[in-house]
């Protein structure tokens, strides 16, 4: 098994696999690829000439120290069983310490893949609550913010020991999302469907919050206890943060 960077020429080899691994449609695909992804946030794991893993990540932050997001930790169905994941997520540990990261955050897809994760090595460090609303008067007046300031607002209402997700990921998570405040939150809108992926400060303005933006009914995450969400490795002695929001799904 050879793992290493991307080339050029496996740009469709990787949406290959990712619609194989996730079911994304073209336009996802479109968007990650020209928003979000980046060569040197990738690694691929080659058997012979054939793509057999894949993943990728976001850089975010900690107690003013680096973490990588990793995203779309992909294995080709016909290699899958064969120690594909595992291999290709040493090799990354080792490459991200090696570049300075202090640790690394996932979200686990499904329920059943952090049993898989624990065997690695990561523990569950970010809990969420799940809120589902219906519209109710009088609506929020709500500001709709830029990227900059969005990321200025949520840096001061994150939980205490929150990740901070400045830079690129914040940039590729405004391709599909939108920002807004209100006078005591902060919500991220998803654009194609009812769901909130965040909502910091206080989650009784829901309600509100649909009116304003003429939604009858929607899904909002919000910091909780009610479901394990993040898993966390450190790369050096580095407490776990005690938050993760915003995975981009």
């Amino acid at each position: 098994m050879i793992i290493d960077y991307p080339k050029p020429e496996q740009e469709q080899a990787l949406r290959s696999l990712w619609r194989e691994a996730f079911g994304d449609e073209e336009a996802f695909l479109d968007r990650f690829y020209t928003d979000g992804f980046a060569p040197d946030r990738c690694r691929c794991a080659c058997i012979g000439d054939e793509l057999a893993g894949a993943l990728y990540w976001f850089d975010c932050s900690h107690q003013g120290k680096p973490l990588a997001y990793l995203y779309g930790v992909a294995t080709a169905k016909a290699f899958r069983g064969k120690g594909v994941c595992r291999e290709l997520m040493q090799n990354t540990h080792s490459l991200l310490k090696q570049l300075g990261y202090a640790g690394v955050i996932l979200v686990p897809a499904e329920e059943n893949l952090f049993s898989m994760y624990e065997k690695m090595g990561y523990t569950v460090c970010s809990y969420i609550a799940s809120l589902s609303a219906v519209a109710g008067e009088p609506a929020a007046a709500l500001r709709r913010l830029d990227v900059a300031e969005f990321c200025r607002l949520r840096a001061g209402m994150l939980p205490v020991d929150g990740v901070l997700q400045e830079g690129d990921g914040a940039h590729f998570l405004s391709t599909g999302a939108d920002f807004y405040a209100g006078e005591d939150f902060l919500v991220t809108v998803a654009r194609e469907e009812d769901f909130f992926p965040e909502l910091l400060g206080n989650p009784t303005a829901a309600p509100q919050i649909l009116a304003a933006l003429g939604r009858k009914t929607g899904r909002f995450r919000t910091p909780g206890t009610e479901k394990a969400f993040a898993m966390f490795y450190p790369l050096e002695d580095l407490l776990p943060p005690a938050y993760f929001g915003l995975a981009f799904d």
